[in-house]
Order: C-alpha cells, then sequence, then structure tokens
C-alpha cells in the first residue's frame, strides 16, 4: 500500500472555492484546486503527486488519442453534519478499474494504492465538499497511454490522474428514456463490461438522436437481437414488478458492473424483498407497464445515484409509468443510501470509508 508519506504534495498558491456559485453548481463544470497524477514507466508505478489541477502535457503522437486505450472510474465523497468525510465503496471502483485496465492491456493499480491515492486527495480539498443535502464530492480517476508512438499495440508507459468536482444532482427531474432497437452500445466479446472511454464516444450520437426527440438517454438493448434491454446511458436499469426487484444480469460482458445498483440489491435482500437478476425482455416490461404490474422503474449509477424514469419511448408509443411520489421502494432506498452517505444513520454493510 501506498503510504501518505510517499504521495507527494506541492499546495496550490491560492484556492477558488470562493469563486464557487453554489445556487448554480453545473454537474462537471467545477473543478477542485488539486489533482494526483502518477505515472507508470520501465514497468512499475511511480510516486504519485498531489499538484494544482491544471492542464496535463500531451505528444501529437500520444498512443490514446490514436488507439484508445483509455479508461476512468467514477464515485463521491459526503461530509457528515459533525464534518466527517466519507467515500462511498472505492473498494469496488478499485477492482473494477483493474477489469477495465485487464481488458485494455494497461497495468493494474493494487486495490489499497488506489484507495488511497483517492483518499489523500479527498482529504487535501475536502474543503471543496458542501454538507448541505444534495451536494457530494464527485471523484473521477482515470488513466490512459501516454507512449509517442504510431503503432497499433498496447503502449509501454501510462498516465493516471484523480480529479474531483463540486456537484449537486446530476438529473434534477425524472429521465425520459427511449428503447434503442438499431444502434449498439456492446457486443458480446467487446469492452461493455469495462469502463472505457469510448464505450461512451460511441454512444454520443444514437443518443444525440434520442435527445432531439425529447429524451434524456437510451434504454440500450443486446446487440444480437435487440430484444433484450441492458442498461441506460449513465446507468444500469432496475424494475420493480409484482413485488420482486428486477435488473438485467451481469454475467452477460456487455453490462458494466454497477456499484450503485449492487448496494440496491444488497438493500433490497436485507429488507427482505426478493432480487431477480436476469434477462429483461421488451416484450415482458412493457406488457408489465400495460398490465399495471410495473410499480416502479429507475436508473442506478454513480452520477445519478436513483433516477426514477418517467416515461418510456417504444417505436411509436410514449408509455406512462406511474408517479415518483408512490414509489415506496425507489424513495426508500435514496433516503437510505442519503442517510448512511451522510452519517445520519449507521452504515450497517460496511460501505463507507472514512477519509
Amino acid at each position: 500500500m501506498i503510504k501518505t508519506t510517499n504521495i507527494k504534495v506541492t499546495p496550490a498558491q491560492t484556492s477558488k472555492l470562493s469563486q464557487v456559485d453554489w445556487e448554480k453548481l453545473p454537474f462537471g463544470r467545477v473543478f477542485s484546486d488539486h489533482m494526483l497524477v502518477m505515472e507508470y514507466t520501465d514497468g512499475e508505478w511511480q510516486e504519485a503527486e498531489i499538484k494544482e489541477f491544471g492542464d496535463l502535457p500531451m505528444h501529437p503522437a500520444e498512443s490514446a488519442i490514436h488507439y484508445g486505450q483509455s479508461i476512468f472510474e467514477g464515485l463521491k465523497a459526503n461530509k457528515t453534519a459533525e464534518g466527517d468525510i466519507l467515500l462511498f465503496r472505492p473498494e469496488m471502483n478499485a477492482r473494477r478499474f483493474a477489469e477495465s485496465s485487464k481488458r485494455m492491456c494497461m497495468p493494474v493499480i493494487p486495490e489499497e494504492m488506489f484507495v488511497e491515492c483517492v483518499r489523500k486527495l479527498v482529504e487535501i480539498d475536502s474543503n471543496w465538499i458542501n454538507s448541505e443535502p444534495g451536494f457530494s464530492l464527485y471523484i473521477r480517476p482515470f488513466m490512459y497511454a501516454i507512449d509517442p508512438y504510431v503503432g497499433i499495440r498496447p503502449s509501454d508507459s501510462y498516465r493516471f490522474v484523480i480529479f474531483t468536482c463540486p456537484v449537486g444532482a446530476y438529473y434534477s427531474e425524472p429521465v425520459n428514456v427511449k428503447i434503442e432497437e438499431f444502434y449498439t452500445r456492446a457486443a458480446a466479446g467487446g469492452v461493455g463490461r469495462a469502463k472505457v472511454a469510448g464505450n461512451y464516444g460511441s454512444s454520443m450520437f444514437p443518443a444525440k438522436i434520442g435527445q432531439e426527440l425529447g429524451f434524456h438517454q437510451l434504454l440500450w438493448t443486446d446487440a444480437k437481437t435487440h430484444t433484450f434491454i441492458e442498461e441506460s446511458g449513465t446507468m444500469n436499469i432496475m424494475l420493480m414488478i409484482d413485488g420482486v426487484l428486477i435488473t438485467p444480469s451481469e454475467e452477460s460482458d456487455t453490462i458494466l458492473r454497477g456499484i450503485t445498483k449492487r448496494s440496491v440489491i444488497e438493500l433490497a435482500e436485507s429488507w427482505g424483498i426478493p432480487v431477480e437478476e436476469r434477462k429483461v425482455s421488451i416484450a415482458e416490461l412493457i406488457t408489465a407497464i400495460k398490465d399495471g404490474s410495473l410499480t416502479e422503474v429507475f436508473g442506478a449509477g454513480t452520477a445519478a445515484t436513483i433516477a426514477p424514469i418517467a416515461k418510456i419511448g417504444y417505436r411509436d408509443e410514449i408509455l406512462e409509468m406511474p408517479p415518483v411520489e408512490g414509489r415506496e421502494f425507489s424513495n426508500r432506498v435514496v433516503e437510505t443510501m442519503n442517510n448512511i452517505k451522510s452519517g445520519k444513520e449507521p452504515d450497517v454493510f460496511g460501505w463507507t470509508l472514512k477519509v
């Protein structure tokens, strides 16, 4: 494990915190004072440094730009009323980052090293965490290839960076999604399970078409038949049908293993609510909406946390979901998770790490 003393710290000369307008805080556009940078060269990770947030050097032949070796993660920190800083399940982000690294032929960062890098950076910029309800510090670790080489092979050198953003809600209102039956997010044997930058780049065009039709996100379907739902653009999909929590199985390598989704499942199981992780067809979803057996549908993700879905577009139909106010399960999940993250109720699951 990297000890705190092994991370070099060069404090920013001045803080930008006083310039933040907390009443008008756009998601992902305001950045904290510092970032962590660590490079992989000569077959090993070098010393990490926390320094002032700013531009990074780039060679025109940098491998990531030409061949797409780039992965990332997202997690959050919250501040309790007592002033303690809590990270939410950072070890799971570390494991998923390692899985993405392996899939993309990139060096793995040991779990303890990853978590300590996150912890130390958040500790230094802890003043950027607003303890008021609805606010958190979004944390973005990422890694990319930096070899100055125009040739198709895995890079020999990499740069690992973490920066943070003070944020409010990702979605300010319930979300409208469109079932996508033509374009594909991920195919079996591809990189859908990895958090690869290219997955998001390739989804932008079909997402743009959906947004022009009035939808916030797409609901992706399987690449082979387009008959089974998989996930949305920024979150996993979860349904409550006849009192059972149902979500597409992660056995497929086309679905990202969601940390918020896993937390929702663990909560449901602790409350005695049956859970099914399995294939979910479009036909099953549409039937459940129309016969009233579907009582809740929502997205689960780090940025969005729990995002209630208000409307689902399917071909020429716009299907209205039950009112958000009456969604007993997901509303309880939101309250419980927020309380655990902010220290308002005991963390019986061991999800949080005190910074």
